[in-house]
């Protein structure tokens, strides 16, 4: 999530104060991603350090206004015009607690599948009720809503992708067979060779254990 931007385009809209921008952020995102004031006012800050945003004036409450500038608008633009990356994908935690739990002895990975499905369909659940509730409030007539509803949509379509993600796990689970394990090389006292036969005298034709037959 790029708070940066996201307070970049407010901003683009015109000056705003910390707490305005905090607002506006969560409205626009129906407080999935809730911001702290602090985390808002730190952001600003680097952005002003970097030469996007400039103080505005202030209000008779002291509530100091950022404005966007020039370098800010070419950077809003460059964000909006580039796809968001995937060569540096962000660290997911269920894949990595998959991961490891097929690795650590005695962790039952099935039930780990089965305990994380039925969190993610009721989460689903709830993302479908929520839009639901939204359209039935006419959400999509206005900006703001139509903002919350696009959120609820990747929510929702991600969400669908991580059950579906998790029945491919369990189906490959259960055609999983470990190897076995190499049976353990013998210990026991080795047998001593015996001895070697007696070569046959160069051109007889006795057999072993046979008299020669008198003439």
């Amino acid at each position: 999530m790029s708070i940066r931007h996201g307070l970049l385009a407010l901003l683009d809209q015109g000056p705003r104060y910390g707490y305005q921008l905090r607002s506006e952020f969560e409205a626009c995102t129906g407080a999935t991603w809730p911001l702290n004031v602090g985390q808002v006012y730190t952001t600003l800050g680097r952005l002003e350090r970097d030469g996007l945003v400039e103080p505005s004036g202030e209000d008779d409450e002291g509530h100091v206004f950022y404005a966007v500038t020039e370098k800010g608008r070419a950077e809003l633009r460059s964000w909006f015009g580039s796809p968001v990356s995937r060569d540096d994908p962000p660290r997911d935690e269920l894949a990595i607690k998959l991961a490891m739990a097929v690795t650590v002895p005695g962790v039952d990975v099935r039930e780990v599948v089965q305990a994380q499905r039925r969190h993610s369909i009721r989460a689903l659940q709830d993302c479908t009720r929520l839009k639901a509730r939204a359209m039935a409030e006419g959400a999509a007539d206005s900006d703001g809503g139509l903002a919350w509803l696009l959120v609820l949509d990747q929510m929702i379509f991600r969400t669908e992708a991580e059950v579906r993600w998790l029945d491919h796990c369990e189906s490959r689970l259960a055609r999983h067979r470990p190897p076995a394990a190499a049976a353990p090389a013998a210990t026991g006292p080795r047998a001593e060779p015996g001895p070697e036969p007696e070569p046959e005298p160069h051109g007889s034709f006795r057999r072993r254990g046979t008299r020669p037959r008198r003439a």
